[in-house]
């Protein structure tokens, strides 16, 4: 039966202005890396030309597609030390309790890497994506790396003590970020082909999410950033990849792909076979 009914957050001074600081740091080095040869301005023979209008209209979307997952983000470093915003995930918490005094289900585990299983379930039945086994692979993997590198420091920052008392991590959900990852890594793939497969991506992320505040893990506010964080880290890997690309790979075709991951720590290897030649 769960315990604790007040929401504990354990923090040093300042520690919001901190995170908030290495996040945006690390997004800004992966935005500049990931864009630096796309230069505005063109010079040749002592002229300067301006770069087709197809580059500012590109950018243009680009910023404004990040306006959702930042705005997740944003709601849950404010949730930290709102009082309006931690009454909602008291309330919340209160609510699914007096229904639900124990853990209902184990499927969240699972369920946050359905839509990329998915995306590579369709490439067997052979419905094409975007990209190729290989570009799609590691596209995925480093939206997981990203992911990672923004969820783990965060928690260790922030020291939100989970629902249950547990531990003191919950900030944001890893599950929910793997999710929405992968949720968005779907769209992406299958956005040209049905937008239906976007909203199936979606909906298995959210109800990871919903099933990480039944089974009393974590606070409303912990999914919604985990969501924002899993969503940017899918979209900044799309934009990375094309110059990771262009320097490390060449046109021959790869079939097998391993990668190591981690998460809630617990570490492993997750390898990706391609079947179709």
């Amino acid at each position: 039966m769960y315990q604790p009914l007040i929401k504990e957050i354990k923090m040093p001074s300042g520690v919001m202005k901190k995170a908030a600081v290495i996040l945006l740091t690390s997004l800004a080095i992966i935005t500049v890396n990931g864009q630096q040869k796309d230069s505005i301005l063109l010079a040749k023979e002592k002229l300067i030309y301006f770069a087709p209008i197809e580059k500012f209209n590109e950018r243009y979307t680009r910023i404004k597609s990040l306006i959702v997952p930042v705005g997740l983000i944003a709601y849950g470093f404010v949730a930290l030390e709102n009082d309006g915003l931690n009454k909602i995930d008291r309330n919340t918490k209160l609510e699914i309790i007096e229904d639900h005094t124990e853990p209902i289900t184990k499927l969240d585990n699972f369920l946050q890497y359905s839509p990329a299983i998915v995306v590579y379930g369709l490439n067997v039945l052979g419905i094409k994506g975007k990209n190729n086994f290989r570009d799609r692979t590691m596209i995925y993997a480093l939206s997981t790396v990203i992911s990672s590198a923004i969820v783990l420091p965060l928690k260790n920052i922030t020291k939100v003590q989970r629902p249950d008392g547990a531990a003191f991590n919950s900030f944001p959900s890893g599950h929910a970020a793997t999710a929405f990852a992968a949720a968005e890594f779907m769209r992406q793939e299958y956005k040209a082909v049905s937008p239906w497969y976007g909203i199936a991506g979606y909906s298995a992320a959210t109800v990871t999410g919903i099933l990480r505040l039944y089974n009393n893990k974590h606070w409303v506010s912990d999914i919604v950033a985990g969501a924002g964080v899993g969503i940017l880290s899918s979209k900044l890997a799309s934009w990375i990849y094309p110059a990771i690309k262009r320097k490390f790979f060449k046109a021959k075709s790869i079939n097998t792909m391993v990668m190591p991951f981690y998460q809630n720590g617990g570490a492993g290897i997750f390898m990706v076979y391609n079947f179709r030649q």
